[in-house]
């Protein structure tokens, strides 16, 4: 099954979905991860009822950091505001499908910030401690 998801992460990384940054963009944010270097971009445009209407993205970094974008981001057109508040780092890790170690955890869950701080400027929901 590991490989299942190591496909799919690679495939992410090679052809990332949403690729592309929205002018105009009513949500935009980007952030680093300054231990290993992944940049993320993300630019989210709402409709008047606080729904993604659409999603573009840029970053560099590593297949972690690039592929989390890509599966994560993909899913968030159609989805209002306050579900968005809802995805998790589990959410993410479950995405991913694959064991971690804590400074590849960095990498996978870079697009996660900068999705949360854009969104609410929280760098963390209510109850979840930062990794």
């Amino acid at each position: 099954m590991d490989d299942l998801y190591r496909e799919i992460i690679l495939d992410h990384y090679q052809n990332p979905r949403k690729k592309g940054k929205l002018e105009p963009a009513d949500i935009d944010y980007a952030e680093d991860n300054p231990v290993c270097g992944d940049h993320i971009h993300l630019t989210l445009q709402i409709d008047e009822n606080d729904v993604v209407k659409a999603v573009g993205w840029e970053g560099e970094g590593c297949a972690i950091s690039q592929a989390s974008a890509s599966m994560l981001y993909e899913t968030l057109v159609s989805k209002s505001l306050d579900e968005i508040r809802t995805i998790g780092k589990d959410d993410v890790l479950e995405m991913l499908g694959i064991p971690l170690s804590p400074v590849r955890l960095k990498c996978a869950l870079l697009s996660l910030k900068v999705l949360k701080a854009g969104a609410y400027g929280l760098t963390a929901w209510p109850g979840e401690e930062e990794d």
